[in-house]
């Protein structure tokens, strides 16, 4: 069933232009507020359409309610469709959009609950349609007790089957961010949990010997590793449930199975609507999130690539810092201002019960695939001065160009305090320093906090010697 939208007058026809925003987390709705905030309803309508049942949560969070460190779903819910609404935007839930039409200036809903569908016409077009977990097509991967986990919704449904579990057996599929952090939630829930990766080491997004770290320190806290395997098929029992994950050499029973094979940009919209796409399946912009050769269609958040600054070319990098970010970089550009997104150089963090994991820049696989030559140390430090109490092992790896020293891209691997001390490389990427230029950084320095080298500096003095006597 189809119908026209009778809310509201376009801008081609009447007063005021209309924005349309596909999406209603991160990305979505930061734009829709900003853009609000810029311009009234008298010059500006807004319609959102969600598909789920809420808006602008916290995705990242939902490992640490699955894992009991937040007790409650709406902590993760910076905004409700409420506050939203009093604020004059038309916010639209359990509504699906099913279509673009680019040449019509318009857009197909459906109810998700109903089935009715309608047209609604936009002067501005907002696509924040997220990205959607790797779900890989085998044997047994849409029994009950196998979960994704990228909304809310999916996270209820995992704590739900949590809850009615016969066995506390878990098998995690991958070790990337998702997996390692599922990983966590489930020993924090008290279960036996086997992760099951296709790679030589966890954490993809590290070299393998900072990987192996990980490895080591997941196995010390009681989880099963199990590396350079493939899920081939995922076995039920006679009434259906799952009871094990298969690959081709072995079986591993399960009560729970959760999916951490990593996300894709959800494009499909946009792809039967011909907007361009880049290498990895996500839209592409210009620096104002302006969908390349459209001028009244924007997107952000983890359905888009973005510039990697260190390697110049695009990359699909699912986070909500950069979501939030390319929402307010649309939402002022539609709204009248101006503001632009340069692009990211690839920082992030993760944990796994104590043990933090950081990166930031290039691995070196990737340096090698932009032609860049460079060279590696690898450093092992403490947290904090080693006569103070507290203080535990750190590890830092660092590339650097070779001949010109530059800084490429560091992993830091330890326990308290390491995580975060990326940001220290990653300000000193974005600013484009050597390595030489970073051991003169005027860091914070008390022993509680850091030996008077801190690990990062110990680092890049390290990285200056073999940069100089390679030259």
């Amino acid at each position: 069933m189809s119908m026209s939208d009778a809310n509201g007058t376009s801008g081609t026809n009447g007063t005021r232009e209309r924005l349309v925003v596909i999406g209603g987390d991160a990305a979505g709705m930061s734009a829709a507020s900003q853009a609000r905030r810029l311009k009234g309803p008298d010059e500006l309508e807004i319609v959102a359409f969600e598909r789920g049942h809420f808006t602008s949560f916290s995705a990242c969070g939902i490992p640490y309610w699955v894992g009991g460190q937040v007790s409650d779903r709406d902590e993760l819910v910076a905004r409700t469709p409420e506050e939203h609404r009093a604020r004059d935007i038309d916010l639209r839930l359990r509504t699906e959009v099913v279509e673009i039409d680019v040449d019509g200036g318009r857009v197909r809903a459906r109810d998700v609950d109903s089935g009715v569908e309608s047209w609604t016409s936009y002067d501005k077009l907002v696509i924040a349609t997220g990205a959607r977990p790797i779900r890989p097509d085998m044997p047994g991967v849409d029994a009950p007790g196998v979960h994704g986990v990228q909304t809310l919704d999916d996270g209820q449904e995992l704590l739900d089957t949590l809850t009615r579990a016969r066995g506390r057996r878990a098998v995690v599929v991958g070790a990337g961010y998702i997996g390692v952090e599922m990983a966590e939630a489930l020993i924090n829930r008290g279960y036996e949990v086997t992760v099951v990766n296709r790679g030589a080491e966890p954490m993809s997004t590290l070299d393998p010997d900072m990987g192996r770290l990980v490895h080591r320190a997941m196995e010390g806290l009681g989880i099963t590793m199990v590396n350079d395997a493939e899920v081939t098929k995922i076995l039920t029992g006679e009434d259906g449930q799952v009871r094990a994950v298969a690959t081709e050499d072995a079986e591993y029973p399960a009560d729970v199975v959760v999916l951490g094979i990593g996300v894709r940009p959800e494009t499909t919209l946009a792809r039967a609507a011909g907007l361009p796409l880049g290498e990895h399946g996500g839209l592409l912009t210009d620096l104002a999130m302006r969908v390349r050769g459209h001028e009244n269609i924007w997107a952000g958040g983890d359905c888009v690539e973005v510039l990697d600054l260190i390697a110049g070319r695009e990359r699909h990098i699912a986070l909500g810092t950069h979501a939030n970010k390319h929402g307010q970089i649309i939402g002022t550009n539609v709204g009248g201002g101006y503001a632009t997104f340069p692009g990211v150089v690839g920082t992030a963090v993760s944990k796994v019960c104590d043990l933090e994991i950081a990166r930031t820049g290039l691995r070196e696989k990737d340096a090698r695939r932009v032609g860049l030559r460079f060279e590696t140390v690898t450093i092992e430090s403490t947290s904090r001065a080693g006569y103070y109490p507290g203080a535990s092992p750190m590890t830092v790896k660092m590339l650097a160009e070779r001949r010109t020293g530059r800084l490429l891209g560091v992993q830091i691997v330890g326990r308290e305090g390491a995580g975060k001390r990326v940001d220290i490389a990653a300000v000193a990427l974005t600013a484009g320093m050597t390595v030489e230029q970073m051991t003169a950084l005027d860091l914070g320095y008390a022993p509680p906090f850091s030996p008077v080298w801190d690990p990062v500096l110990v680092a890049a003095r390290k990285a200056a010697g073999k940069v100089r006597s390679s030259s």
